[in-house]
């Protein structure tokens, strides 16, 4: 081995190891995928990131997930492309670049379309490449010759053919309807960019007076300026009280239009007063009333939420500001009954904070009906999409079942621009994938597409479609699996399945994997607000990538929200110089062997035996657990293995060997470190890319990078049940004289006698097969090994299966906190004994648990009973 191999550092530092490796791995071309037709696809998109700041917590999360099974699947032999991307955020990188210019005295209407668009476009170069660098700390096996952005020409081509093959359907319509305005960014939005949160504000109740004197009418609401777009008072044709006014006029306070009083089912008799006023231009349920009874719709605010020249003398008000002068106005004239203080849930814009305005517009939608139909029957099929908990895909097909018509223009400059055009002259609607010929008589509809509307086809996009032929697309699509949160199942994920079934026949995925939010230690959201936001990057810069990939994976399970824990982390750093120590002694300790010179034929020990039992066994246990998204568990798999097995038990055993005079055990001892090594860094791989990679470059291996060396599998010539069970045996002997020794203050340098009364001849030889291990990591002076012993009258004890354990006092301790210690053991016993008898009295776990597990529970059992009794003999014996 050469000086690099021999002299690691003694201690684990994560920065010298992970500088330049990422850029070795890229330069390398390891991530790029290969188009191998002897190699099955294995295909995942990334979730584009927004080009609007940089990576948080939950996109460490999220990434970090894809990476481990993309690396692991290449392992694994298939062709894995993991494409990268990032989304062009229309609203939210609008905002951003208008408050840049803003804060240099300037607004988009000063550049122009074209020069803000420049600005817009700078921006993204400068985020991307944030997004970038954050990537490649982390570790990201990206395919960046594939890179796609949700702006670049080939995904406009996408959304084109598929608003213009939506518009031809019939299922993308211009429509006048109330939709979400935003007014502080003055632009639509969907249903699910609106957040609503409780508002304290009031019910105004008012009395709108009959035009022929013979009394009033009381309704109440809680958005008293709207009224001045009330076209109707509405009442249920069933209401006792109102039916004989249906038909009759009112007079509308402040304004002195007349309006008609409707009948409608919609009004619902027992809220309120039973009579509801009709604004059609301003709430969405009054807009459809409106359309049954063909009332007017009048429009009393400009887009920017002030009053326009329809609310009269309210004219050029802000929206909040008539409200209070309208209540005052309504108070004057007598028609105000009361205020009745009310909480009631409001909606926001995601995006600004500000009070959403349900608005009458003209705006571009789609049909969603047939498509969300389409995508429910979807899941009754074999080929269905699978939810990962499967849980949620009851929470998407609530929302599909209930969808509503997708309001899909945005009033921005930045996106997709709509292809559409109108006809200077004639007002016709042209609708076409490019421009029309003779555009000097066009004009282009000004507005771009919902974000989503591109991100709904990224899975197919990104591939060359509409380009069916292209050579991605027929490899690659549909992907393998989607990995996102829980919160854009509405957003994304959905939208994804009905535009991949409408357009590609195909589900856009086989599964996705669902995960929760990254939350604080106190389990509370991550908000600017608390200050609670912790940057991936600077935890990377102090516990390295593996330590909080390592974290991040197997900090919960699907589903679940995750805390994140700057102790955990550290607790991970620490696994991580434990796996670096360990592999350094393996290391200064192989003596130059080769790869070709690995040899695993040679005499083994039970411990030999048992490590690669232990080995087969984790690889088993971790790759099931890893294709069921288990990742929690496969953590706590590898660290039980590596911390426990590996480097406590084998690494230590390894040293009689290693330090012995035997040649050819010194032999089969490298060897089985090195392969057992080897092994465990290529299971780990996918977790902690960077430690692994440094590792195993230093051990003897075939290849250039563990990024592309085999999965392990399972060697059932490796397999040893009958050294399992001895190793069991020893490590429980160790144990409880290591245990003694502790209750007793007797250091393991200190020599002790110890006595060992096996149960039957099978067992005693196991004892004396492995007796140098006993002396080694027991230190007796004086060990007697026997089937029939004689108990000492005084002296420590301690059972363990088909063993019990006696150490002579001589001194070392009382008897009183002998018996104390004794009577604690059998507490212990008796409790375990009760529980494993209560388990299997229960006739619903006796029938329906698999054999297996009930013969386990049986031989549990006996085994409890048998140490139970041992211990009672023993104080019986101390009480004498």
């Amino acid at each position: 081995m050469d000086q690099k191999e021999i002299n690691m550092p003694t201690k684990y530092d994560p920065n010298a190891i992970e500088k330049g490796r990422y850029e070795w791995w890229v330069n390398g071309k390891f991530f790029e995928a290969k188009d191998d037709p002897a190699k099955q696809p294995y295909t995942i998109v990334i979730p584009p990131p927004n080009v609007t700041g940089k990576l948080h917590l939950g996109h460490a999360w999220d990434t970090t997930l894809q990476d481990i099974l993309t690396r692991m699947k290449r392992m694994q032999g298939y062709d894995v492309l993991w494409l990268p991307g990032m989304d062009h955020a229309g609203i939210a990188t609008q905002a951003k670049v208008e408050a840049k210019l803003r804060s240099e005295g300037k607004s988009r209407y000063d550049l122009g379309r074209e020069n803000f668009l420049k600005e817009t476009w700078k921006w993204k170069e400068e985020y991307a490449e944030f997004i970038r660098k954050q990537w490649s700390k982390l570790g990201l096996g990206l395919d960046y010759s594939r890179e796609r952005f949700t702006l670049d020409e080939g995904l406009s081509k996408a959304v084109r053919e598929v608003f213009v093959s939506l518009y031809k359907k019939g299922l993308i319509y211009r429509g006048e309807y109330i939709i979400n305005w935003d007014p502080a960014t003055k632009t639509a939005l969907s249903d699910i960019e609106v957040i609503y949160k409780d508002v304290q504000g009031a019910f105004y109740h008012l009395a709108y007076p009959l035009s022929d004197g013979s009394g009033v009418i009381e309704i109440a609401t809680t958005r008293p300026e709207t009224l001045l777009g009330d076209t109707a008072v509405a009442v249920n044709p069933k209401d006792d009280r109102y039916k004989h006014l249906i038909g009759k006029k009112l007079i509308l306070p402040i304004v002195g239009r007349e309006i008609p009083i409707v009948g409608d089912d919609y009004v619902d008799m027992e809220f309120g007063s039973g009579a509801v006023k009709i604004t059609p231009a301003h709430d969405p349920n009054d807009f459809e009333v409106g359309n049954r009874h063909n009332l007017e719709r009048i429009l009393v605010m400009n887009e920017d939420g002030t009053m326009n020249e329809r609310a009269g003398k309210y004219n050029g008000m802000d929206r909040f500001e008539c409200r209070k002068q309208i209540v005052e106005d309504l108070k004057e004239l007598g028609v105000l009954i009361k205020i009745e203080e009310h909480t009631h849930s409001v909606g926001h814009s995601e995006r600004s904070g500000a009070v959403v305005e349900p608005y009458l517009s003209t705006q571009w939608f789609v049909k969603m009906q047939p498509l969300a139909d389409a995508a429910v029957d979807l899941q009754q099929a074999e080929n269905k999409v699978n939810f990962v908990p499967d849980r949620f895909e009851k929470t998407y097909l609530h929302w599909m079942e209930n969808i509503r018509d997708w309001c899909i223009s945005r009033q921005l400059w930045w996106g997709h621009r709509i292809p559409a055009w109108y006809h200077k002259q004639t007002g016709e609607i042209y609708v076409g994938t490019e421009a029309p010929e003779d555009l000097e008589n066009w004009e282009q509809d000004p507005d771009v597409l919902d974000t989503w509307f591109s991100s709904a086809l990224w899975p197919f996009s990104t591939m060359g479609w509409p380009d069916t032929d292209a050579k991605d697309y027929a490899r690659y699509y549909p992907t393998a699996a989607l990995v996102t949160g829980y919160d854009i199942i509405f957003f994304w994920v959905s939208r994804m399945i009905f535009q991949g079934l409408e357009f590609t026949g195909k589900r856009p995925f086989k599964d996705v994997l669902i995960h929760g939010l990254v939350r604080d230690e106190q389990g509370r959201k991550m908000s600017k607000s608390l200050g609670n936001g912790v940057d991936p990057m600077e935890v990377i810069d102090q516990y390295g990538a593996d330590s909080l990939r390592y974290f991040l994976a197997t900090g919960s399970s699907p589903g679940q929200d995750l805390r994140f824990s700057y102790e955990k982390v550290e607790s991970i750093w620490n696994f991580a110089n434990k796996i670096w120590n360990a592999s350094r002694f393996a290391l200064m300790n192989m003596d130059g062997l080769t790869y070709e010179e690995i040899d695993l034929t040679g005499k083994k020990s039970v411990a030999d035996k048992w490590i690669l039992t232990r080995l087969n066994e984790t690889i088993d246990t971790v790759t099931k657990l890893a294709d069921k998204y288990e990742f929690g568990e496969v953590g706590r798999a590898l660290y039980n293995f590596i911390w426990d097995d590996f480097c406590d038990w084998y690494i230590e055993m390894a040293k009689l060997p290693l330090y012995g005079d035997d040649e050819a055990a010194k032999k089969t001892t490298r060897s089985i470190l090195a392969y057992v090594l080897d092994q465990t860094m290529r299971l780990l791989h996918p977790f902690m890319p960077f430690i692994t990679e440094e590792i195993w470059q230093n051990l003897p291996h075939e290849g250039e990078s563990i990024t592309t060396a085999k999965w392990p599998e399972v060697n059932q010539a490796l397999h040893d049940e009958q050294a399992s069970e001895e190793m069991k045996l020893l490590v429980e002997i160790i144990r409880s004289v290591r245990n003694i020794r502790a209750e007793v203050n007797t250091p393991l340098s200190k020599k002790i006698k110890l006595l060992l009364k096996a149960k039957d001849e099978q067992i005693l030889q196991a004892l004396k097969r492995n007796e140098a291990y006993i002396v080694r990591f027991c230190n007796p002076e004086e060990l007697t090994l026997d089937t029939d012993l004689e108990a000492p009258e005084k002296a420590m004890t301690a059972v363990v299966s088909g063993v019990e354990l006696f150490l002579p006092l001589e001194g070392l301790i009382n008897i009183e906190e002998e018996l104390a210690r004794l009577q604690k053991e059998l507490e212990k016993w008796t409790k375990e004994v009760e529980r494993v008898q209560k388990k299997l009295s229960n006739e619903n776990f006796t029938k329906k648990a698999p054999e297996k597990v009930v013969n386990e529970e049986r031989a549990k059992e006996k085994d409890y009973l048998e140490k139970r009794d041992i211990v009672q003999a023993r104080i019986n014996e101390l009480q004498n």
